[in-house]
């Protein structure tokens, strides 16, 4: 693929800069603490980011879920919360936003996304089935696995590479997959399992014509297709700017249209949908609703509110809405962007091209000196901490975890530290103070080691593993 060029929105206005379109209402006071307070707040926190106190963190770029600022409509949305055990109007309002925006038949509200993954996998895999997909996501892989499942990777190689540039680096390889159908047979498919744009590989989107190539291929052999549907609003702008015919197209209608070659999604709201908390499952077979909305009563709550108070539901609605924005979508996707072009000035690498929610530092080649059974990635994160408090998470060794055959550590191909950038959070002079951190830790980067682990809980360990530097 021939590699894409972006242009800021300040460059395709002619201006030098361009401003958030939104104007602060409310501010949190932030503070950073001394050197010497974030090194003990470091160790006591076992070098793991996750384990910080977020009152000892200056800038959180820890991740974008659920850490959004909400719109004065949301606020006042709130304050409409049908709280009835059953039937709530603000489910209504909710089924009817996915109805309009995402295109599927049928709702089952989650309390967040991890739910709706585990109310898919129940009730779709069998022990001993194969789930393909565009790279793996830590939650949807575990929660496949404890179904009995085994997931395999069938993303494009080019995703696997942080310096390929192609535009559209979460396409799902056909042929790998059609080898994996003819290996293993349809019948041990459930469903193919898609990321709009993949998380683990940078944040990199799938194209409009991969979805289409991909619905043609699991009809054929009558595999359903379903979809990750938690950043999609950030794809449907890659698609609108990247992919031909498209460009004129809005991004409601350009979500609505990828969405139809699915037979149904998961959502994280804590995404895209720019609220704090909930999730929700949407399918268009029957049969998979039927089982999803009889599991929901036990696992979640009833079937019209899923975990979440109904004013909860009421700001989905709201953030469904706004999050198809073309202003929003674009200064969002602009910022993310901002910071890395200073990064790549500077010769720091980064994960190309920058994706839509954050910024991966590449630490093997930010730390070459580094092995990877050393967690260079979990190093970084904890090395910016150090220098600046801001907060990064790793995205390699550690969030890969162990083969569940053999106990041995997964090495994947990228050892990532992401800084994820909230939505509506943080201004373009934060992101001044992020790169200028980073680029202090590379200047010292000869002098870095890398860390050791001494505490692994048995699932998802990048939550919560404890680790010592070594000497």
């Amino acid at each position: 693929m021939p590699e894409f060029k972006y242009k800021t929105m300040g460059q395709q206005f002619g201006r030098r800069s361009w401003a958030e379109p939104w104007k602060i209402k409310m501010v949190e006071p932030l503070r950073m603490l001394t050197p010497e307070e974030r090194r003990r707040a470091a160790s006591e926190a076992g070098y793991n980011t996750f384990l910080l106190r977020s009152e000892d963190v200056y800038i959180d770029l820890l991740t974008d879920s659920g850490t959004s600022a909400m719109s004065d409509r949301q606020w006042a949305g709130l304050m409409l919360g049908d709280e009835a055990y059953a039937g709530s109007r603000n489910f209504y309002r909710l089924e009817d936003a996915i109805r309009k925006f995402y295109g599927f038949k049928h709702v089952v509200p989650t309390h967040q996304g991890r739910g709706a993954e585990h109310l898919i996998s129940k009730a779709l895999i069998e022990p001993g089935d194969i789930i393909p997909g565009n790279m793996y996501f830590t939650t949807t892989r575990l929660h496949q696995e404890l179904a009995g499942g085994t997931f395999v990777d069938v993303i494009c190689a080019a995703a696997h590479d942080p310096t390929d540039r192609s535009p559209f680096k979460g396409d799902v390889d056909l042929d790998k997959l059609e080898a994996l159908i003819r290996k293993v047979g349809a019948e041990k498919i459930p469903y193919v399992s898609l990321a709009g744009t993949v998380n683990m590989a940078g944040g990199q989107p799938v194209s409009m014509a991969n979805v289409k190539a991909l619905r043609a291929l699991t009809d054929r052999h009558g595999i359903r297709l379903y979809l990750d549907a938690t950043r999609m609003a950030e794809n449907a702008f890659f698609i609108q700017e990247r992919e031909p015919g498209y460009r004129e197209k809005s991004i409601a209608e350009i979500l609505k249209e990828f969405c139809s070659f699915t037979d149904g999604c998961w959502m994280s709201s804590k995404k895209d949908n720019l609220v704090n908390i909930g999730g929700w499952l949407a399918v268009n077979h029957e049969d998979v609703f039927e089982k999803a909305r009889n599991m929901v009563v036990i696992y979640e709550g009833l079937h019209t509110y899923g975990g979440m108070a109904g004013r909860d539901m009421e700001a989905v609605a709201i953030g469904i809405e706004e999050m198809v924005d073309e202003d929003h979508i674009r200064s969002r996707v602009d910022q993310v962007r901002y910071l890395g072009t200073l990064l790549l000035d500077w010769g720091i690498p980064i994960v190309e091209p920058a994706g839509g929610h954050a910024i991966f530092l590449d630490a093997k080649r930010f730390y070459p000196h580094i092995p990877q059974a050393q967690f260079p990635a979990q190093t970084l994160a904890a090395e910016l901490y150090l220098d600046s408090g801001i907060r990064s998470m790793e995205r390699g060794n550690v969030s890969a975890g162990r083969d569940p055959k053999t106990g041995d550590h997964r090495y994947p191909a990228l050892e990532l530290t992401r800084l994820t950038i909230p939505r509506r959070v943080y201004t373009q002079a934060h992101m001044d103070v992020v790169a200028e951190s980073i680029k202090a830790a590379f200047d010292s980067r000869d002098k870095t080691r890398g860390l050791k682990m001494v505490y692994e809980p048995e699932y998802l360990r990048f939550f919560q593993a404890r680790f010592e530097p070594l000497a």
